[in-house]
C-alpha cells in the first residue's frame, strides 16, 4: 500500500515543505543535530542507553574512499576515541536499507583506521537509521543486528559492529520511555518530555533561519530537476532501445530505472510511471 504522506509531500510547493517541515524531515534533522552537539550526543545516548564522555562532530559528512569507489555522505557522523557514530534518518523504505547499513559501516571504518594502526584499535561502530515505515515488517519498534554464529547463536563475532534501525511509526510498542517520546515526536506526534519538546523547539527555531530555507529550496528544486529528468531518460532509453513491451512492463521498468539511477522513492517512481508498486517491488527485489 502507498504511504499516503509520501503523495501529499509530492504535491507541496518546496515553500509548503519548508512551512510544514518537522525534526521528520531529513533536512531539519541535519541542521538541528549538526548544529547542536550536545543534542546530538543526547540523542545518542538515548537511542543506544549508554553513557558518552564526549563526541566530535566530523567537520565534512562526505566520505571518499579510493579513486573509482563510491563515496558517502552521512547526515551524522560523530566520533570520540573509543566510538563512531553514524544517525541517518529515513523517511520512506528504498528497499535498500540493509545494504547501505552494510556499505557505512565499511566505509566508516576504512575512515578510523590510520595507516600503520591495528585491526584491534578499529572503534566500536555504531549505524543507526531512525526509520519512520517499519522497513522490516516484523512489528518491532527497534531492530538490533549484530554478527553471530548460525550454528552457535550464543556465539558472537565480536567484531564490535552494530547495525540498529528505530522505527518511528511503532513507536508504542517501546518500552524505553525516553526512546518512546522522541520516536513519537518522529512520527508526527506532539512532543511529550523535556528533551522531546527541546528538538521540536529547535526544528521550529531552524526554520526561521533564512540562510538555511534558502539552501532547502535550492536544494529541493534541484531534487525536482533530478527527477523530472529521470523520468524522461527513462522514457528515451526505453525508446532507443527498440524494446517491444507491453505499457504495464515499460512502466515497471521505467520505475526501476528511476529508483536505481536516481535514488527515487518506490512509491513516488511507480505513481510518476503509472506502474503498479507491487510489480515495481517485486522487479527490484529480482
Amino acid at each position: 500500500m502507498t504511504d499516503k504522506r509520501i503523495i501529499d509531500e509530492r504535491l507541496l510547493t518546496p515553500e509548503e515543505k519548508w512551512e510544514r517541515a518537522t525534526i521528520a524531515n531529513n533536512f531539519i534533522f541535519y541542521k538541528v543535530m549538526r548544529h547542536n552537539p550536545d543534542v546530538c550526543k543526547e540523542l545518542l545516548e538515548l537511542l543506544l542507553e549508554i553513557e558518552i564522555d564526549r563526541i566530535e562532530m566530523r567537520g565534512e559528512e562526505v566520505i571518499e574512499t579510493d579513486f573509482g569507489s563510491k563515496g558517502i555522505r552521512l547526515d551524522i557522523y560523530a566520533k570520540n576515541e573509543s566510538n563512531a557514530y553514524n544517525i541517518e534518518l529515513q523517511a520512506t523504505d528504498t528497499k535498500e536499507l540493509p545494504e547501505r547499513a552494510r556499505y557505512y559501516q565499511g566505509t566508516i571504518d576504512v575512515d578510523c583506521l590510520k595507516s600503520g594502526q591495528t585491526y584491534k584499535e578499529l572503534k566500536n561502530s555504531y549505524v543507526i537509521f531512525i526509520c519512520i515505515p517499519d522497513i522490516f515488517e516484523k512489528g518491532l519498534p527497534c531492530y538490533h543486528f549484530e554478527n553471530i554464529c548460525l550454528e552457535d547463536n550464543s556465539l558472537c563475532l565480536n567484531d564490535r559492529a552494530y547495525k540498529i534501525f528505530y522505527i518511528a511509526d511503532n513507536y508504542d510498542k517501546i518500552l524505553n520511555e525516553k526512546q518512546k517520546e522522541f520516536l513519537k515526536l518522529v512520527a508526527g506526534q506532539k512532543a511529550g518530555d523535556d528533551f522531546s519538546k527541546k528538538v521540536a523547539r529547535l526544528a521550529e527555531d531552524a526554520k526561521h533561519n533564512t540562510q538555511w530555507k534558502r539552501q532547502y529550496m535550492e536544494w529541493e528544486r534541484q531534487r525536482a530537476y533530478d527527477f523530472e529528468s529521470g523520468k524522461e531518460a527513462g522514457i528515451e532509453i526505453g525508446k532507443e532501445a527498440g524494446i517491444s513491451l507491453g505499457a504495464e512492463q515499460k512502466a515497471v521498468e521505467d520505475a526501476v530505472m528511476l529508483v536505481k539511477k536516481y535514488n527515487a522513492s518506490p512509491d513516488i517512481a511507480a505513481k510518476d510511471m503509472n506502474a503498479p508498486l507491487e510489480l515495481v517491488l517485486e522487479a527490484l527485489e529480482k
